[in-house]
């Protein structure tokens, strides 16, 4: 049965079209002449049925199914290019996974012991696109997920990584500045907060055996990237998960004057689709990415299909 879609041709002047909102530079961009470019879009407009653009004279913006649809294929698209760039350079060889991650997990913790995967698995090629919040698979073109949250998942199986350890770190040289006897005396210095965490330091203070104390004023960041970067240029102290601060304490650019850790219910997990779970790829590296988080747990790793 003959698909109904229509050419990659048209697709492609259209979502550039859009990008751009103007023709063009749709077709500086596609290195096709501006009425090859209006050609392709009016003939998909016809096919459709539908008008995709406003024109008011030179002009163009997108109606409101123009911007529907350019949201609904661009995806396609890109993953159309994504297949076609990797079985080019693979030569059809080996297999591609794509991996939606947190941004700061992948790149503190993942990508530094990805050499070793490479290693292992020199004919899988992993590419990692960030996505904080869950999402639906088959939305998506994703084969895995690394999540920050609870293991529920619909439609997928959760593995367990690790717990969020946070700690305390600051700058050597604030911590020589002043005495800091107990987890009490941390309030003296100035707080940095990380922005959706609004009552991180109450709870670290609670647990630190100091619930009275007052944590809440103090500079903001969105990232804990942005807080360790803070905390390392001397601004305060910041309370951030121990993983991505470990290359800054072995090396003494920060210091956390008490090993005291915050943990919550929520953990890192791998997220992957049920019914994807017989892909050979997905397997070597879900195997291989459970063994490396048993390792930071300090925990020896029952699988050896990691090796």
């Amino acid at each position: 049965m003959r698909r109904r879609v229509p050419s990659i041709e048209s697709l492609s002047a259209f979502e550039a079209s859009a990008r751009h909102l103007s023709f063009t530079r749709a077709a500086d961009a596609l290195s096709l002449t501006q009425s090859a470019v209006c050609k392709q879009v009016a003939v998909l407009e016809a096919y459709l049925g539908v008008r995709l653009f406003n024109r008011i004279k030179k002009r163009i913006s997108l109606t409101e199914a123009g911007q529907v649809y350019v949201r609904q294929i661009s995806d396609g698209l890109d993953r159309l290019e994504r297949d076609t760039a990797a079985i080019m350079t693979h030569r059809g060889e080996g297999d591609v996974l794509e991996l939606a991650v947190i941004p700061t997990f992948a790149t503190r913790w993942l990508i530094p012991r990805l050499p070793d995967f490479q290693r292992r698995h020199p004919g899988i090629t992993l590419n990692l696109t960030t996505r904080a919040e869950p999402f639906l698979f088959t939305d998506t073109v994703f084969d895995a997920a690394v999540h920050f949250g609870s293991a529920q998942w619909p439609g997928a199986v959760s593995n367990y990584l690790f717990d969020e350890e946070m700690v305390p770190v600051m700058a050597p040289a604030l911590l020589h500045q002043q005495p800091c006897p107990n987890p009490a005396a941390l309030a003296g210095f100035p707080l940095l907060h990380q922005s959706a965490r609004h009552h991180a330091w109450r709870r670290w203070f609670e647990v630190a055996g100091a619930p009275d104390m007052e944590a809440i004023g103090g500079p903001r960041f969105e990232l804990f990237s942005m807080l360790a970067e803070a905390a390392r240029a001397g601004l305060g102290v910041a309370l951030v998960p121990r993983f991505l601060v470990q290359g800054e304490l072995a090396s003494g650019e920060l210091v956390a004057p008490f090993d005291i850790a915050l943990t919550g219910d929520l953990a890192y997990y791998l997220i992957c689709p049920e019914n994807r779970q017989d892909r050979a790829a997905l397997q070597h590296f879900s195997h291989w990415l459970i063994a490396q988080a048993s390792d930071y747990r300090g925990e020896p790793s029952d699988d050896t299909t990691a090796a």
